[in-house]
């Protein structure tokens, strides 16, 4: 297990805890087993006709981790586990999901408690008051609806056929993240967030109060400290229920020295937040989170880190594990596909048509691997696809927008959901509105607003081209004497697709190849057979394959970055670089050095995470 950002015993110590960014010590998780039902047509938990399984939360009864392994389970299905809790004096109790696909429906003890729709993000309801009195246990029920045929609903690279088929895997239905309790005071803290301003060396600090108005002394505390190095202990008054303000860090004014509280790949730093909620002098509520001083922003066609150059070394990560589908199958797994990304010589993943869970960014955070978001797709455009999408995708950016390790938003893949964007004005619309809410919601990010092709609105210019042979693929994107670079996106069509649309031409944002490679092996061992974008026949002949295109990719002046299809063998997508268990295709090594652009051997390659047991 990597080290922990607070090294004392706290919540992060339990691999369930999952919500690093606002943690608060009275919790209990609710994973494991439940009873499990599939009934449609039913309105209340005791109108289930019979509670004829079990099932282990939070795998989707798909997976073979769940104990169910059924893919043909239909849209309804209901869950139901009892609690034991006491009621208390001043004291709530919040029952939270980290994600239900697609929409949830909850009761306590017989009585509905509230609802959510979207299959990615997180919810909470208030369950105090449903306990019924003068009892110690109590019943939790759930219903969730998946539709199978569902594309008006955002649901990435889950298949609408029966069996999965070319790029789309098994359906994820109901519960398939942490399901958990938390107490918390009546009056308390509802947000808390901490944003970098490294061109004025500050951190921006929002808190935001929640419950019945009680107390004309509230005041908030915020202790930042990096190890032993206190950077800021501060008291602020509350006003109208809310903290806004500015906190002024010392400047060395020096690189040298700026660099030391730095985040990068290279060097992770994360400065500690603690944030007390004060009446007087009596604590009401406690919160403990983190942050990072690190910027992101763009220039002459380059992409920075920190005001510095960053070229992007990304790697396709669709988050698929063989037995628990999306779910990780455990906080070991999380960690070490983020040591065998860096291990492989990338410093970032695009996480491709999946709203990861939080720990992954979380231990993005604290190991350093940059993270591109994308927002899983839905696939007809209607009113209420739209609707739906923008919904969630709001919600993704309030969860996530904390995390240091996220430096670029991407609401659309290839035109997936708007699919005649070239001709058809409202689907470049939607594109164009959901890019500006992106920006106006966070400011401090880079934005792709269909990443891949048909660009229309984005403030990175990304490619998608599977080209085998790396000397088309160089003399495809080559800068010419008279810098060609606008002649090339024109001329250029992977897919069949335009790079640019005629009235949205290329204006000197950075180009990004941000998908290309997907080279499969044939003697993979994977069911299904070896599909890829392209095939090798032995691992040597995907080693030199690998090297000879990360070559022409490094080599072309175009790119301020790349992403590589992909990290790992996903069902029938057998192209990735280490298969679904996670073992490399060919020496780690090798892979780091092509990877980088490094002809020389490196003095040390990071492989420890290749020694590891792997976990299943």
């Amino acid at each position: 297990m990597a080290p922990s950002l607070w090294p004392e015993t706290w919540p992060t110590d339990h691999p369930d805890y999952p919500r690093r960014r606002m943690q608060r010590r009275e919790w209990q998780s609710l994973n494991g087993i439940w009873e499990f039902a599939v009934a449609g047509g039913v309105e209340h938990p005791s109108a289930i006709p019979a509670w004829d399984r079990q099932i282990i939360v939070p795998f989707a009864p798909e997976s073979v981790a769940s104990g169910i392994d059924d893919r043909t389970l239909g849209a309804d299905v209901w869950y139901r586990r009892e609690i034991e809790y006491t009621r208390r004096e001043n004291v709530r109790l919040l029952l939270h999901f980290g994600a239900v696909d697609y929409r949830a429906r909850v009761w306590v003890d017989g009585r509905f408690v509230g609802q959510h729709e979207g299959g990615h993000t997180p919810f909470w309801f208030d369950i105090t008051d449903a306990l019924k009195k003068n009892r110690e246990v109590h019943e939790i029920a759930v219903w969730a609806h998946d539709e199978p045929q569902g594309l008006a609903q955002p649901r990435g690279k889950q298949d609408w056929q029966d069996e999965p088929h070319s790029i789309w895997y098994p359906r994820t239905t109901g519960i398939w993240q942490t399901v958990w309790l938390e107490e918390v005071p009546s009056r308390r803290l509802s947000d808390v967030r901490l944003t970098s301003h490294l061109d004025r060396w500050t951190l921006g600090f929002e808190a935001r109060l929640y419950g019945p108005d009680r107390g004309e002394d509230l005041r908030v505390r915020l202790r930042l400290s990096v190890g032993d190095r206190l950077l800021a202990d501060d008291l602020y008054d509350v006003q109208e229920e809310e903290v806004h303000r500015r906190v002024a860090l010392a400047d060395p004014g020096i690189d040298d020295s700026r660099n030391e509280l730095l985040w990068s790949p290279d060097s992770p730093t994360l400065i500690r937040a603690e944030v007390w909620l004060l009446d007087g002098d009596q604590v009401m509520d406690e919160i403990r989170s983190y942050t990072a001083m690190r910027g992101v922003n763009l220039q002459r066609g380059r992409m920075l880190l920190n005001n510095r150059p960053y070229p992007m070394r990304l790697v396709l990560d669709q988050g698929y594990w063989p037995d628990t589908l999306m779910t990780p199958p455990s906080e070991e797994a999380l960690i070490r596909d983020i040591e065998l990304t860096k291990a492989a010589g990338f410093n970032g993943v695009r996480k491709h048509q999946k709203v990861e869970d939080p720990r992954y960014l979380y231990w993005a955070d604290v190991l350093g691997l940059l993270v591109w978001e994308e927002m899983p797709s839905a696939y007809r455009f209607t009113r209420d696809s739209v609707e739906r999408l923008t919904r969630e995708w709001v919600e993704v950016i309030d969860r996530d927008s904390g995390h240091p390790c996220i430096v670029v938003w991407v609401p659309f893949n290839e035109s997936w959901g708007v699919p005649d964007l070239p001709n058809v004005e409202k689907h470049r619309s939607f594109v164009q509105s959901l890019y500006h809410l992106t920006r106006t919601l966070d400011p401090s990010r880079p934005v792709v607003g269909n990443d891949g092709w048909e660009s229309t609105a984005t403030d990175i210019l990304t490619i998608h081209d599977y080209e085998s042979d790396p000397a088309r693929l160089l003399a495809r994107y080559a800068r010419t004497p008279g810098g060609g670079l606008p002649e090339a996106l024109r001329s250029a069509f992977p897919a069949g697709r335009v790079i640019t649309l005629d009235e949205h031409p290329h204006d000197g944002q950075p180009v990004v190849l941000s998908e290309f490679g997907g080279i499969a092996c044939r003697t993979t061992d994977e069911p299904g057979g070896a599909w890829g974008y392209s095939v090798t026949g032995s691992s040597q002949e995907l080693r030199a394959t690998y090297e000879q295109l990360l070559s022409a990719v490094h080599e072309s002046e175009m790119f301020a970055g790349f992403c590589y299809t992909q990290l790992t063998d996903t069902f029938q997508e057998a192209n990735g670089l280490f298969t679904a268990q996670r073992e490399p295709k060919f020496d780690i090594r090798a892979m780091h050095r092509a990877t980088r652009g490094v002809r020389q051997h490196p003095a040390e390659v990071p492989v420890e995470a290749v020694d590891r047991e792997p976990t299943s």
